[in-house]
Parts: C-alpha cells; structure tokens; sequence
C-alpha cells in the first residue's frame, strides 16, 4: 500500500476494497490542500466515489455500525425524547433507548455538536451507528411528520410580509442567502454581516461606516445557512478559525460578485458579505500602472541580495501574486529559492514548495528548519504572529533574501505593528529592505453614477480637510450588472527602508510620527491615491471609508 494511502485510513479502507486507486487519492490529496475539504468530500467532488461509499468506509474507520434504516427498526419511545428541529437539523434519527442509553443514526459521526445536544435534550449517553442521509431524512418524514410548518425564524421590518414568507418556508437557508445578496445591492451596503449571538443571529448591514440592524435569525437552522455559503463559495471545511471565498450570485441574469469571509464563534461563524469585483494581479510590475516613484522603489527593492521586504494586505491570494511580482523581477538565475506556503511561486518561474503550518509555534520551526536547506531567497507566505515574524527577520539577518506576507490591512498598521515589535526586540529594523502594502478599491459605474449628498455620519467618517464639488455613488445599470462598480484597482504603498527612513523609524515612537515624516519628504501613497479618486469623482464615500479610511 502507498505511503500517503494509511493502513486504516479512510483512503486505505476504500483501496484495500479496490473502491479507489493510488491515482484516486492523489487527485483528491490535490484538492484537499487546494480548497480545504475533508479527504472524503474531495473524492465525492471528483465523483471518484459515491457517499454511500464514503458512508460506509467511514463506519469501518470508525468502528461503528453501519446500517440501512427501516420503519420498524426505530422505537417512538426513543422519537420522542429528541425534538424534530434537532433530529432535522443534524440529520440524524433515534433508533431504540435502552437504561440510560440512547441508539441514534447519523449520516456525520464526525459531528459532536450532534452528539451533544441529543445527549443534552434527552438526558441518556448516546451511542451512533451511521446511515444513509437519503434515509435519514425519509425516516425523519415518517416519524416527525413534514417539516412544511416549519419556519427559518427569520424577522426583518426591511422585508415584506411576503417575503417573509417566502424566506422562512425555505429551511436550507437558499432565499435568504439570495435575499440578502439582493438587499446588499439595492441598498448598496459596503458589507452584510451575520453575528451569532445566544439564541438569535443579527443581520447588520454597513454603509459609510455606520452598521444598522436589517433583521434577526434563530439559530436552529444556522448552521444549514453557513453551510450552503460555505459550499457557494467552495469550502466545506468545518473547525477553521477563519476562511474566505467569493460568491457568485445571478441578479436579472447578471453574473454579481460577493467576497464571503467567516470567522469560527462560540454561537456560530461570524460572517461578512461585501460587493466584489474580482481583480487580477498583472503577470509583470509594468501592469500595475504605478506612479513612476513607486515602480522604481519597487524594482529598487527587487535588486537586494539579502534583508526582509514585508507584503502587507488581508487578501491572502492577492498578496501572493505582489510576492510573484517581485520574483518576477529578481534575478534568480543560480539562486536556490524555497517557498514556505502554497500560493506564492505561481507566475512564469517555478520553485520548491514547502508546507507552512497553521499553528505559529510550527510556522516559525519550518522557516528556521529551511536554512538548512541552504536558500538564497526563502519566501514566507505568512509571517504575521510574534514567533513567525522574528523567525523570518533571523533569516534575514543569517544573509539570506526573505520576502514575507503579513495578514495585515493598511500602511499605518503595518509601521504600528513593526514599531511594536522593534520595542519588544522582536527584530533589528536595519535587516528591513522595505514594505510594499495594498488594498483594493472599487471604482463608480460612470453610466449609473449620480450626485447625492451624504449623511453628517458619512462626512465626519471621511474626515476630508476639504469636500470635492460633488460626491457620487451608483445605482447599478444593465452596463455594470447591477452591481454599481466598473472596475476594481490596487492602493499601492511601496516603501524603501533607506538609511534615512531607518533613522527617523529608530526614532518614532509611533506611526503618526513616521507618517508625518513621509508626507514632508512628499512620499504619495495609498490614501493619497485614494482621496484623488473620491475628489474625481471615480468612488463613492462608502468605497473611500471601507477602502481608505478604516
């Protein structure tokens, strides 16, 4: 048997069966690393297996019972001790009690939240068999009756009766998802966000820097609901502190695009939805169209044999591709160079890819267990935490070429974290080539855009020294597919740490200082560029606050 199929494993349960081939579990391997899911979902994706495949592997792995459900098999003593909102909710069905025992069949054995709230409502100690979720829910019908009367719980003055209606009939959370992608257009929200909370989720939706309550959810279905946006958006992955995606939504047959980010919370994730225009980083620095200054800082910065260049964006996958840029301009002809995650080392040039762990503790060993491979440049895709960040400014200091992301929006935070860090002694600033930090901004429709006149709210958040002629925002029209933006650009800082910058950083006691610095010495950066557009005219003031000023 292969080294990556294990004796026991899912995988190895399914090969010694000849159900799949090493073939197989590579391609799903593949997957798995790419997009996060469980070994077993990727086979599915693939339609390599079936879930009654997966179902039944699973059960040998897990040493558990695995069953075809009959009418006759289920006692309605043992019914009646689990509520039909649990037993639909986790797609499981009771079987028979016995003592203080409960029986249970469950299409996830995996799932403990389940296993906990039958142990909680029912007062017995739960044993699992695993069954068809195809049966679950059959027996599920025969036994609770049908689910129509059944309601979401969803409750919103911003929604019709109607609607309501309609919303709330659908258990799996569908229409609300596409209620409220649709909401987030026509009142053109700078994000959405659903917030767990005790025994309600509140929808909050943000324009110009100000959230306001759209509506509450009960959380009996919520889990049903974060499942089908994590599905939309392509992860099935459960138990990750955080994650991201982009969805895609049809609005009047319009392709409109949504970026979905969710954090893991004690009632539940924590999940942001915001209007999104997908924007590709140029395969070369040429197809930024940066100022003439920064172009020559950056390919400046590019020239370096040793010292830590830092990319500062939350975009993971955009941080990446300035990453590239930057190999792209390096000479790395006779240069080992190892990458330390998955997603930088994509462009024209290939090189060695290495593991980069979750866990800080992990992350900084693997960065300082790659210098004994000997690199000229090592790339770090993620240095942010104390441990992984002094571990990728020691390479630097032991010679090497280091260009490390850091999961940080923002110039002003960037030089706030590595003054902060410069005092705690995390790292000697003179190892520091430079900085290059991002954000993306989403530029009017010019067709739909009209003049209006923004709330005192939306003006104090802006905090302009001087207001343009007009302020614009859009509608959406059939020319940008409803979704109000013609395009999306990168805010782009490029930062050299010269000895001159050194000094005034060694001598800043925080960022507003080095900024000031920056503007006499008549540095243009990001929130510049930024207020040009909003002076001209090309962003709205809620595109400027979420892009500029927060």
């Amino acid at each position: 048997m292969s080294e990556q199929i294990k004796k026991g494993s899912l995988g190895g349960i399914l090969s010694a069966c000849n159900i799949i081939t090493e073939g197989d579990i590579t391609a799903a391997l593949e997957l798995q690393g790419r997009t996060g899911v469980r070994l077993g979902e990727a086979l599915i994706t693939l339609g390599i297996v079936t879930q009654e495949d997966i179902d039944w592997a699973l059960s040998n792995q897990l040493d558990l019972p695995y069953i075809r459900l009959k009418a006759d098999m289920i006692d309605p003593e043992a019914v009646s001790l689990v509520p039909a909102g649990i037993a639909r909710k986790f797609n499981l069905i009771p079987l028979i009690k016995a003592g203080g025992e409960l029986n249970i069949a469950v299409s996830d054995p995996l799932n403990s939240a389940a296993i906990a709230a039958v142990e909680q409502v029912s007062g017995c100690r739960v044993n699992i068999s695993v069954a068809l979720i195809r049966e679950i829910r059959e027996m599920i019908e025969t036994c609770y009756g049908s689910s129509e009367q059944e309601q979401l719980g969803f409750d919103s003055s911003a929604f019709s009766d109607t609607v309501l209606e309609v919303i709330n009939s659908d258990l799996s959370g569908g229409k609300l998802l596409g209620y409220l992608l649709v909401f987030i257009m026509q009142n053109r929200l700078s994000s959405l966000s659903l917030q767990p909370g005790g025994e309600t989720v509140t929808v909050s939706g943000r324009r110009g820097g100000i959230s306001r309550p759209v509506g509450s959810l009960a959380v009996t279905y919520y889990p049903d609901l974060t499942h089908k946006i994590r599905k939309s958006v392509g992860s099935s992955a459960h138990g990750e502190p955080s994650s991201s995606g982009v969805l895609t939504f049809s609005y009047r047959s319009h392709p409109v695009t949504f970026r979905v980010d969710a954090m893991a919370g004690y009632g539940g994730e924590y999940i942001t939805i915001r209007p999104h225009l997908s924007t590709s980083v140029p395969d070369r620095l040429s197809g930024l169209s940066l100022p003439a200054g920064q172009e020559a800082d950056f390919i400046r910065l590019s020239r370096r044999q040793q010292g830590i260049t830092f990319f500062a964006s939350r975009n993971t996958a955009e941080r990446d591709r300035f990453i590239d840029l930057m190999l792209e301009e390096i000479d790395t002809t006779g240069k080992n160079v190892i990458i330390l995650g998955e997603g930088a080392g994509k462009m024209s040039k290939r090189f060695s890819r290495v593991i980069l762990p979750r866990d800080e503790t992990e992350r900084a060993s693997t960065i300082m267990n790659a210098l004994d491979h000997a690199p000229d440049i090592l790339v770090v895709e993620d240095a942010t935490g104390g441990m992984p960040f002094t571990a990728a400014c020691r390479a630097a200091m032991r010679g090497k070429l280091v260009l490390a992301g850091l999961e940080i929006r923002g110039t002003s935070n960037v030089l706030r974290q590595l003054l902060l860090y410069q005092q705690q002694h995390y790292f000697l600033p003179f190892f520091v080539n430079g900085l290059v930090s991002f954000k993306g901004i989403q530029l009017l429709c010019p067709e739909c855009r009209a003049t209006y006149l923004p709330p005192p709210e939306e003006m104090a958040a802006m905090k302009l020294a001087e207001a343009p002629e007009a302020f614009f925002r859009s509608s959406g029209c059939h020319c940008c597919h409803h979704s109000g933006f013609s395009s999306r650009k990168f805010l782009t800082d490029v930062l050299v740490f010269d000895d001159e910058f050194l000094q005034v950083f060694e001598q800043s006691r925080d960022a507003a200082a080095i900024e000031n610095y920056l503007k006499r010495a008549g540095y243009h950066g990001l929130e510049e560029e930024g207020l040009r557009l909003l002076m001209a005219g090309e962003v709205s003031p809620e595109e400027y606050i979420a892009s500029v000023v927060l």
